[in-house]
């Protein structure tokens, strides 16, 4: 059932970027940390971000790659009006499925076109995979898709949130992971980089990052705490700051 909470059983994710204007740079991504930080904020651990050109056999490679091995496989990219989106025919050939013009997908597109408007160009835009769920775009109506365990998504940013609201409530969602956050006071990375490591040893059920940053004063240096255990969380917190405040007055400025 959707959002049912799986105890100790992460769900995860991988994210497939399509698109040859994303590895020519034409384009600037917008959509990965946005459902990274969604996707974490619903129990779903995204473990991996591919991109790939607008190429068929590259993306009915990635796709059954990922699909076998994560939970879900989101989309992105690819499910426009020209010749070159080409992405909904690629998922039907890798789930080995037909694919046509859906009414479903062309009633939800006259919400938007007129008759004459949902020409030849358009109604690409309506050809799903047989068997897929629609996944409802409340901005310009053309829907994306959800075949098995993979969901299909347009690259516009305002239009991919949207479709990302709209399937969210179907998914499995594992318990959600906490995050603490501890300000290194000054210390550089050098100085508790051993400590840290026998940290991440001792606390092997929790994960611990540092992670540096430059702002106008200067290096600030940060370590994050995430598990799904809020007791395994907040002892391996306790122990980092028992580690800092032991290496007080060490600083560096890196």
């Amino acid at each position: 059932m959707a959002n049912d909470i799986v105890a100790n059983d992460p769900v995860t994710a991988a994210l497939l970027v399509i698109g040859d204007e994303i590895l020519s740079g034409r384009t600037k991504d917008k959509n990965i940390g946005h459902i990274a930080e969604y996707l974490t904020g619903i129990g779903i651990d995204l473990r991996e971000v591919r991109v790939v050109p607008d190429m068929a056999e590259e993306i009915v490679a990635a796709v059954n790659a990922l699909r076998a091995r994560y939970t879900y496989l989101f989309t992105t990219g690819g499910i426009g009006p020209t010749h070159d989106d080409i992405t909904a025919d690629c998922i039907a050939q890798a789930l080995g499925r037909g694919i046509d013009i859906d009414p479903r997908a062309v009633a939800m597109m006259r919400e938007r076109y007129a008759e004459g408007e949902l020409n030849e160009a358009r109604l690409r835009m309506a050809r799903i995979p047989e068997g897929a769920d629609l996944i409802e775009n409340p901005i310009s109506k053309a829907p994306g898709f959800m075949l098995e365990n993979v969901i299909v998504m347009a690259g516009v940013p305002s239009i991919m949130q949207a479709m990302l609201d709209a399937v969210a409530p179907r998914l499995r969602a594992g318990a959600r992971m906490i995050v603490e956050t501890i300000d290194a006071a000054g210390l550089a990375e050098g100085h508790y980089a051993n400590g840290l490591a026998a940290l991440a040893k001792a606390h092997e059920g929790v994960s611990l990052g540092s992670y540096p940053s430059f702002t106008g004063s200067g290096f600030r240096n940060q370590i994050v705490v995430r598990g799904r255990d809020a007791q395994a969380v907040a002892a391996a917190a306790e122990a980092v700051r028992a580690l800092l405040a032991s290496l007080a007055g060490d600083a560096a400025p890196i």
